[in-house]
Formats: C-alpha cells, structure tokens, sequence
C-alpha cells in the first residue's frame, strides 16, 4: 500500500506517464538489440553489445530521472552533477557486463547470471541517483522496501532475460520487454517507497515545478533519441539482412546464367501445382526439354558462345509465359516447363510457343544458327499421380522425341515408352556393374589358316546380369557409350587384357577393341603407354582394334592418334571391314597392320557368290598392300577351305575356339604344351 501512496500521492502522475513511456520504449528496443547482439559473432557482437548498453542504461538513467523530477518531496530538491552522471555510467557499464555475461557458453546458468548483474546495475544507478539527490529536509529510509527493491529488480531482470532467449516462447521479444519494464518500475517505486523527507525550508522558496517540468520532458527527449539511435541502428541492419536473405534465396532458387528457375524452385513449383491440381480436379502438364545440337555451339564457337544461347532461349521462353505457366533450366541444355491445362489444345499452344522460341535462329556474334530441342510431355493424372513419377515420364517421351529425327514433340504413352525406360533401367545396372566390377573379359582364339598355330587372342568382354544373365555387348556397348561410361570401362578391360596376356607362358598377340568416343575423349596414347609400362606387355603384343567409323568422324586428329600409338610398337587393325566406307584411301591413308573381314560375309560365302568374290577380292587387296587379312565369324569346316584355298591368312570363329574366360584359356594352352601343335588342332577338329 505504501508504494501505491507514494506512486498516486507524493509523484506528479503527468511526469510518472512520461517516465513509463520512456521505460517501455527502452526496454522494447533494449531486448531487441540484445537477441541481435546474442545472435552475432566476433566484432559485430562487441557493436551490438555496446549499442544495447547504451539503449538500457540511458532508458533506465531517463526513466530514474524523469521519475525523480515527478516526485514531490515538499521541499526545494537540487542534483549533485557528479553523482548524477556516475549513475549514468554504472547505468551503462552494468547492463553491459550482464548482457554480456547473459550470452555467455552456459545456456541455463548465464540468463541467470546476466539477469542478476543487470538488476543489480540497475539497483546500483538508482542509489547513486538517490545520493546525487539533495533535498531540503530530513532524509530517512526504510530499509525492508531498500531491500525489497533491489530482490524485485534483480528477479524480474533474471526473468526478463531468461524469458528473452528462450525460443520456445511464444512472443519472447515482447514479453521479455514487459518483464523488463517491471524490474525497473519496480525498483524504483519500491525504492522511492522506503524514502521518507521531512522538509526543513531555510534556503526561501520551493522549486520552480515548471521548470522540473521542463527539464523531465528535456531528458525524456534526450532519452528517446537515444533510444530511437539505437532502434535505428536495429532497423537498418534488419533491413540489410533482409535484403541478404533475399539475394542468397534468389540465388539458391534461380539459375545464376538465364535467370529461370533453377531445379530446386521447379520441384517445389510443381509440388504446388500438383496440390491444386488434386483439390481442384483440373489436369498438369509437365514438358521436358533438352536442346539438340547445344554440344554443336559450345564445341564450334566454344562455351561463351553456348552461354550466350542459353541466355537468348531462356529470354525468349520467359517472354511468351502467361498465366499458369512455368519454365526453369534445370541444368546443362535441359529446360522444363510447366502448364495449368482445361483441355488438350492448352499444352499444344503452349508447345507451339515453346518451338517457336526454340527453333527460330539465334545469332552469335555475326552467325545464325539453330539450336532445335526435343521436347517430351506427361500429363497429370493421366500419366502420373506425383511429381517424380510426372517428370521422369516427361524425360522418357523427350528421350523417344531425340531418338526419332522426324518428331520435335512426344507424349507419353506408356506402352511405348517401356522400351526406353527399360534402357534407362539398363544403363544404371551397367553402371552399378563398373562401379562394383561385376563385368569379365573372354578370350577368343585367333589362329593361323595355313598352319593352324595359335597366332593371339581377341578380349570380348562379358556381362551377366544378376537377374537378366547374360547380356550381348552388341546392347550394352552402346548404353555404356551414350552414358559415359565407356571410357572407364575401355581402360578397364584394355588394362586387365593387357595383364593377363603378359602373365602367358607363350608371347600371344593380345587384341582390344577400342570405341569412337575413345578416340574422342582420351589421350590414348599416353593411356596405353602407361598400361604397357604398368603390366609389363610387349607393345609388339598388344593389337588395337578400330572401325572405320571411328576415322570418319575426325580423320585428321584419329591419323595423328595412331600414329603416336604405332610409335610405340603396338599394332592397328581396322575391325568390320566390308560393312563401312571400306575406301582403298582408307587403307593407304591409315597404318594398319591387318584386316578384319567382317562375320557376315563368311555366313554366305558358302552359298552366295557375291560373298565369296567380295572376300577374294579383299584378300587380294590385302595380299597387294602387304596388309595381313584375319576372318572372323568361320563356323564350318568348308568356310575354312575356302578361306584356306584364297590365301586368307588367319581366321576366327567357333569353329576354331569360342570366347572363354582367362582360365579355361590357359587350361587349354597348358593342353598344347603336352600335345605339340598338331595333336591340339586334331583336339580343335574334334571338339568343333
């Protein structure tokens, strides 16, 4: 009852609303500075420090202040400038200590700590305030409300901050600020409270009250400008880090070169949409987009070039957009888009734009060119029902676009589009089968016509899945080629052949098939010298197999190829011949050392003249470029009399010896040691 009297009684109530509002201004921007300065590190931790320091001692010093020129002690009253400004200080440098102690590594213990200094700060600034205070009469003081002052500060500044920090709270800022304006309303009416004045007028006439008047509205001024820099300061950064915010989220959603959408923004987009779509019972399309000849720019006027494209299709694609459509560049040359659709003619608008943008000529720097694109749709409901389900059938009806030349657009249909999805399937099995080394090398005998000798052997390599069994290179080749994983895979088996044939007793000519992208991708030259240097092989016992579609497609770089490979002592053969371009240029332009005669002309040579004059003729033409010719595909003991009567000089096929694995191959080898060559053709004869 004592502190409401005082408060009601002895204040002017006009003074004592200044001061509240002073207080709940301060304590408002003081917690907010504070959770700043909790939440930064290094130096900006010391800036918001001293800025909330500053906002809490001047908004307690002004409120103490304001609330001491509201008091009416029935006397004149004057102000020891000293302490007055001390009180300030310790106002300042307390709160500073337990906003500091507060954010301290003790997630229980420092709100504690913290909260008990700054009560105490603020304790220690009202008493100073007091002894600053000089009033003419009997001062007495109360000493249970002296202590109840301080307990109550020190408490509700323990709450205060305690309440603050703790982010399951629900509306922490504001209530950490009420609680706050408590512990210093509290102390200082409570202390005013244990204040008893008895006036003894000797030095004439009361205070002037409208000039206190003045001076409280002056400080309380004083003291929201304060407040007001240090809120400033809370709001500018506030911004700032908005703006950060808004730059980094537009980075992480958007693709840094075009612009669009990145993939990330596209998943959570069509999530959306898909969610519309469901409780409004309406149809999604999803297009998926791959530009075709992209490769075609980037490798002719190189990668600004390609830049420059992406950038001009991706403006045009975002140009034509309206209402219920979306396009994003997902990465590389592929784009997807999304539209709202009533009807089936809705998508084909929206293509029609697309191909439009696509397929008009773009210009990069003085030339005009045509990227083209194929472009793949699924439908929702129709074709998926979520959104992984959507895009990976849109991939595979742009997929089936790319491979048939005459159709831009596909939609997906599920019968059709089985067969691609199946080769997808393939291909991640193919790459799960490199990674884990699930793949094995075969050996096919290669054997002299005339003498019957063993002259080497052709590494096949082999795949048995572990469900499908066994899978012909003839499908498997090409997945590993459209998917990057040839290059890998060709080292793989040009190492391991080159291995096991140097561990052979007997110094058989080992013979590897190399593909197109091979001679595209790699410095085969230094790949092979590094395998013979690491296995130990002879280079005269290592034979390089190429197609004449390997030299067609950069006959310059692939001469210059297999010249640096001829000069380090391994062999060229030039597999399929007959089936290609199978040009005379070919074979006086190109080091060679032998001839593969494709299988397809030994499977008619015994019935089909044609066949047989062309082989005649090839071995002729071996015979007069001293280029040796090896027949593959014999299977019959009369494809191996003509072969043996127009002078081919080796052959291969099951009739000599079926591809077997690196051991049976040496079993059979160790035969031979026992038999003599003679006896082991005799075992041939008679196992074929």
């Amino acid at each position: 009852m004592r502190v409401i009297s005082c408060v009601t009684v002895e204040h002017n109530l006009w003074l004592v609303l200044v001061a509240a509002l002073v207080c709940a201004a301060g304590s408002w921007a003081t917690i907010r500075l504070f959770l700043r300065a909790h939440e930064a590190t290094g130096l900006q931790q010391i800036g918001w420090h001293f800025l909330t320091a500053v906002c809490a001692g001047s908004s307690i010093w002004c409120t103490h202040f304001v609330a001491m020129l509201a008091y009416e002690p029935g006397a004149p009253i004057a102000f020891d400038p000293v302490l007055t400004i001390a009180s300030l200080f310790i106002a300042i440098a307390g709160t500073a200590a337990g906003f500091i102690a507060a954010t301290a590594h003790a997630p229980r213990l420092a709100p504690i700590v913290g909260g008990a200094i700054v009560g105490l700060a603020i304790s220690g600034m009202h008493y100073t305030g007091m002894a600053a205070y000089r009033v003419d009469g009997i001062v007495e003081w109360n000493t249970t409300y002296l202590v109840a002052s301080v307990v109550l500060s020190v408490v509700f500044a323990c709450a205060a901050l305690s309440v603050a920090l703790n982010d399951r709270i629900a509306g922490r800022k504001y209530l950490g600020a009420a609680i706050l304006v408590v512990a210093i309303v509290s102390l200082h009416f409570t202390a005013m409270a244990a204040l008893q004045v008895t006036p003894m007028v000797t030095r004439g006439d009361y205070t002037d009250p409208a000039a206190l008047q003045a001076m409280a509205l002056g400080i309380a001024l004083a003291g929201l400008i304060v407040i007001g820099t240090g809120l400033a300061s809370y709001l500018i950064d506030d911004r700032s880090r908005m703006e950060a915010f808004e730059r980094l989220h537009h980075l992480a959603m958007n693709d840094t070169l075009t612009g669009l959408p990145n993939r990330t923004n596209f998943n959570e987009h069509l999530d959306r949409e898909i969610t519309r779509a469901k409780e409004l019972g309406c149809q999604l399309a999803v297009i998926g987009i791959d530009l075709d000849r992209f490769k075609e720019i980037n490798d002719i006027w190189g990668h600004s070039a390609g830049d420059e494209a992406l950038k001009a299709l991706a403006s045009r694609m975002s140009a034509l957009l309206q209402d219920g459509e979306f396009i994003a560049r997902l990465g590389g040359d592929e784009f997807a888009g999304v539209k709202r659709m009533k009807g089936q003619s809705d998508i084909l608008d929206f293509v029609s734009r697309l191909e439009t943008a696509l397929f008009t000529p773009i210009k990069i720097a003085d030339v005009e060119t045509t990227t083209g694109a194929s472009l793949g749709v699924a439908i929702y409901p129709n074709d998926a029902q979520n959104r992984e389900t959507m895009v990976n059938n849109a991939d595979l009806a742009m997929y089936r676009a790319k491979a048939n030349v005459a159709r831009r657009v596909c939609f997906y249909e599920q019968a059709m589009d089985e067969a691609v999805r199946a080769n997808r399937t393939l291909a991640n099995d193919l790459r799960d089968a490199v990674e884990n080394a699930q793949l094995d090398l075969h050996y096919q005998v290669q054997t002299s016509v005339s003498t019957g000798d063993i002259r080497g052997y052709e590494a096949l390599l082999r795949w048995k899945h572990p469900t499908r069994g066994n899978i012909s290179p003839a499908e498997f080749i090409p997945l590993a080629e459209e998917n990057g994983l040839i290059l890998p895979l060709g080292e793989w088996v040009l190492r391991t052949a080159c291995a096991k044939a140097a561990s052979w007793d007997r110094p058989y000519k080992i013979a590897v098939n190399l593909s197109p992208v091979q001679f595209a991708h790699a410095d085969l030259p230094k790949l092979v010298h590094e395998i013979l240097l690491v296995t130990g092989l002879k280079p005269s016992r290592l034979e390089l197999e190429i197609t004449e579609s390997t030299i067609i497609a950069d006959k310059n770089r692939t001469l210059n190829i297999l010249r640096r490979i001829k000069a380090l002592g391994v062999t060229i053969a030039i597999d399929d011949f007959g089936t290609g371009y199978s040009s005379l240029e070919t074979l006086r332009a190109f080091p060679f050392d032998k001839i593969k005669l494709d299988r397809s002309f030994m499977s008619e040579v015994e019935t089909s003249p044609q066949a047989k004059a062309i082989i005649r003729a090839v071995l002729a033409l071996g015979q007069s470029l001293a280029i040796p010719v090896l027949a593959e595909g014999v299977e019959t003991h009369s494809q191996l009399s003509i072969l043996r009567a127009e002078g081919c000089n080796e052959a291969q096929g099951f009739l000599l010896g079926r591809p077997a694995p690196f051991g049976e191959i040496f079993a059979l080898s160790q035969r031979e040691d026992v038999a003599g060559a003679e006896d082991y053709r005799q075992i041939r004869q008679a196992v074929a």
